[in-house]
């Protein structure tokens, strides 16, 4: 039944000395408070299906970056009984590579992306190294060849994926981005992704500064809080706060359970 999905944000790492003036287009560029921020993939599940929103990114790509890699995001669903064998479907929100990794490692999954994405991330676009920059050429190509063992559901706009579980294309951060909402016995979830990294770039109106369309990314903040059933229930793509916001599971610190405001 629709009402019984879990809903889970599983940590798997985090930028702790981000300064609050990388995380906002237009805010003031002297801010130096600490702002860090924190990567999620998130776990829906019933009796009937295992749904991982994105996949994160793997050692390499962390080292690469800059990044700090708590976990293997992949390997974290162990903690909550989940074999990377048993999740039917991966919703990816867009391409960009703290999302798109490690999906090599999920072979019994189906892939659900936006059609707008993909032309987005190999068309001409991709000539300008500012926007090419968070998308890695190997997730790319490893999207195409999914695509080859017809292995992905495309959509275009709104869809339903599962029952009580939607996509929404919302575009701005990049031309492809879908949010996720799921029915829950909590409400109307919504897994906004990277629509807004966090709770604050809504409430100041200023979009984070990765962006392939800024007009549209400030549309999306609108778009999502009219998703979520009420806002306790809207979920940004990065925010620390969701660990203070809802209670981790007992088994795992950086596991947290969505359908449970603390």
């Amino acid at each position: 039944m629709i009402e019984d999905y879990e809903v889970y944000a599983v940590q798997y790492g985090t930028i702790a000395e981000r300064r609050a003036s990388e995380n906002f287009l237009g805010g003031d560029p002297h801010d130096a408070a600490p702002m860090p921020l924190n990567y999620y993939v998130w776990l829906i599940r019933n009796a009937d299906r295992v749904i991982l929103v994105d996949t994160g990114f793997n050692a390499e790509r962390a080292a690469r970056r800059g990044r700090v890699l708590q976990r293997n995001p992949v390997e974290a669903l162990e903690v909550l009984g989940i074999a990377p064998e048993d999740v039917d479907t991966v919703i990816i929100t867009h391409l960009h590579y703290d999302h798109a990794g490690n999906m090599d490692r999920l072979p019994n999954a189906r892939f659900v992306l936006q059609e707008a994405e993909m032309a987005h991330a190999t068309g001409r676009s991709m000539r300008h190294a500012l926007l090419r920059h968070p998308f890695e050429l190997g997730d790319v190509q490893l999207m195409v060849a999914l695509n080859y063992a017809e292995r992905v559901n495309w959509v275009s706009g709104e869809a339903e994926v599962a029952p009580g579980v939607w996509v929404h294309h919302l575009p701005g951060h990049s031309a492809g981005l879908q949010a996720v909402t799921v029915e829950t016995r909590a409400g109307r979830l919504c897994l906004a992704s990277d629509v807004a990294h966090f709770y604050d770039n809504i409430s100041r109106g200023l979009p984070f500064p990765v962006t392939a369309d800024v007009a549209r990314q400030l549309d999306g903040h609108e778009a999502v809080k009219r998703l979520a059933g009420r806002p306790e229930l809207l979920i940004p793509g990065h925010d620390p706060r969701v660990n203070e916001l809802f209670a981790p599971i007992p088994q795992d610190p950086l596991i947290f359970d969505l359908t449970r405001p603390r």
